[in-house]
């Protein structure tokens, strides 16, 4: 087995650092959209979306 030093871990280069943080980036973006999405549908439907039959 490869035994790493203690505390050093994997270290990654600037490249998958730059991918990381454009994938965090469009993850984020990705959410946010989504959320902003249901929160507009729920405007447009009114308030009788909260007035409904159990």
């Amino acid at each position: 087995m490869n035994e790493q030093p203690d505390g050093e871990g994997i270290v990654l280069t600037e490249a998958q650092k730059r991918a990381r943080r454009s994938r965090s980036i469009a993850i984020a973006v990705s959410l946010a959209a989504l959320v902003i999405l249901f929160y507009v549908m729920t405007l447009v439907k009114g308030p009788m979306v909260l007035i409904r039959p159990i």
